[in-house]
């Protein structure tokens, strides 16, 4: 603690380092859902943790503020827990350890939670201060918002009083949300037998690091590498070159990431060894060159391992390769409508081996209900000509956004006067709560505004320090001037 109380603004920082200081990764918040409680207690405001523990905080209007709309300042509580391999860290236990650098905020080889612990932090603050007029706030703190949207899913109706929504999840300082899309997903299990490893044969690890991952709604758009279809898309020219055979398979670690990171163990006949290696060699400097400004830092390591005791059956390990490589991934429509918003995308997450099972997960958005049906026919037709077993799951809807928002007139004007400029109007290839709340509450008027935040998801995340004073300023400023009544 103590590392970043002297940077602006003073208390949200302090918030946020003390966030930090609490392990709280998806579907392991008990420890921050009591923190909080705590904090709302302690400032004598009514605080309610609900079933699934989900914190509400109210605070009433300053005095002369009572005629005002009340507003609900919403975040949610827990954090993408990824990390680089070489980092030692256990997110259930250990503090993330913000540093310095620049205008920029970063963690130490993990993700930093700024995403969307500074939205939180932000709220906390406003419930701290008391040095500026408003109506009466509420702060919703939601948990699991990152793996299945929990909290937002079982939030009851009745229990929030306000009706003016101000979501703390975009990371773009001075853009405004008014729509976002939304998701499904999608998991396909293979069940493979496990066959003696054939004599006269050599075993390989094989890793592919480097890549930068990242939110798979909103760095999808750049391209990058999916190590998940790299290491495949290596399988493939083996499998057909050397005789490649498979044993294990681990790659990517969270479905709504961007895998950067993939490991395999696999075994070649000892008398295409030599070829093998410089297939290898060839591959990594085929896919440096495709990715040459996305990524840039893309390694493909081997190196030789004891024998494994086992492998996949033959026929499993060409459905596997064959569906993997037709499964679609990345981007998949732009947006008519507006210009530069991706539409429709897809986000091949994990593919992992372990006792006899093969599983993998994908992450499916779209703002257009219909393109999100056809994308997933698309991937149930792939798999479905193979034994694979196929779910889908954990829907979601998407938020359609409201031109006439009272609450987007106010702060656009708010922000045009604040800073002298008027802001963007966007909607986000990302999956915010606001569908889901807006599901709940059909009567609330929502906008969605935050921080600048760079490769969220990844463990090169990092906030801006400038942008969270203006972010902090703008909130200020439109909770002092709420809608009337």
């Amino acid at each position: 603690m103590g590392k970043l109380n002297h940077l602006n603004p003073t208390q949200v920082w302090e918030n946020f380092e003390a966030l930090c200081n609490i392990p709280h990764p998806s579907k392991k918040e008990e420890k921050i859902i009591q923190y909080m409680k705590e904090f709302g207690e302690k400032l004598g405001l009514k605080t309610i943790v609900d079933e699934v523990g989900n914190v509400i905080i109210k605070k009433p209007a300053t005095p002369g503020m009572e005629n005002r709309r009340g507003i609900i300042m919403q975040g949610h509580l827990d954090m993408v827990p990824q990390k680089n391999s070489d980092k030692v860290h256990d997110f259930e236990k250990d503090p993330i350890v913000p540093w310095i650098d620049g205008d920029w905020v970063k963690a130490t080889g993990t993700t930093l939670g700024a995403d969307n612990g500074l939205g939180v932090a932000a709220a906390m603050a406003v419930m701290q201060a008391t040095d500026f007029a408003h109506g009466p706030v509420e702060c919703l703190f939601t948990v699991d918002e990152e793996t299945g949207m929990t909290g937002a899913f079982e939030l009851k109706p009745g229990i929030i009083d306000g009706d003016i929504l101000l979501n703390l999840d975009s990371e773009d300082e001075g853009e405004l949300y008014v729509g976002c899309a939304g998701g499904i997903d999608a998991s396909i299990k293979f069940h493979y037998t496990e066959e003696a490893v054939p004599a006269n044969h050599v075993a390989y690890k094989l890793s592919i690091t480097g890549l930068k991952g990242g939110h798979s709604g909103l760095e999808i758009i750049l391209y990058r590498g999916n190590s998940n279809k790299l290491m495949n898309r290596f399988f493939k020219y083996a499998q057909k070159e050397f005789n490649l055979r498979v044993a294990t398979i681990d790659g990517g670690s969270l479905r709504n990431a961007i895998p950067r990171e993939s490991f395999a163990t696999v075994v070649i006949p000892t008398d295409k060894e030599a070829a093998f290696v410089k297939g290898i060699s060839s591959f990594e400097t085929i896919v440096k060159k495709e990715f040459s400004d996305a990524d840039p830092d893309f390694k493909f390591a081997f190196e030789k391992t004891a024998m494994p005791a086992n492998i996949f059956d033959l026929k499993t390990q060409t459905e596997l390769i064959n569906a993997i490589y037709a499964c679609p991934n990345g981007v998949i429509r732009m947006s008519d409508s507006m210009p530069g918003l991706v539409e429709t995308s897809t986000n091949l997450a994990i593919v992992k081996s372990a006792n006899g099972v093969i599983s993998i997960a994908c992450l499916l958005r779209s703002s257009v209900d219909s393109a999100k049906e056809d994308l997933v026919e698309a991937i149930h037709s792939t798999f479905a000509m193979t034994s694979a077993k196929i779910e889908f799951e954990g829907g979601y809807p998407g938020w359609k956004p409201n031109m006439n928002s009272a609450i987007l007139k106010t702060a656009g004007e708010v922000y045009q006067k604040k800073f002298g400029k008027v802001p963007d109007i966007k909607a986000i290839h990302a999956g915010l709560e606001c569908g889901l709340l807006g599901g709940v509450y059909p009567s609330w008027d929502m906008i969605s505004f935050g921080p600048t935040i760079r490769y969220p998801h990844s463990p090169d995340e990092k906030a801006n320090i400038p942008s969270v004073q203006k972010f902090w300023d703008f909130l200020v400023e439109v909770l002092k001037n709420a809608p009337l009544k």
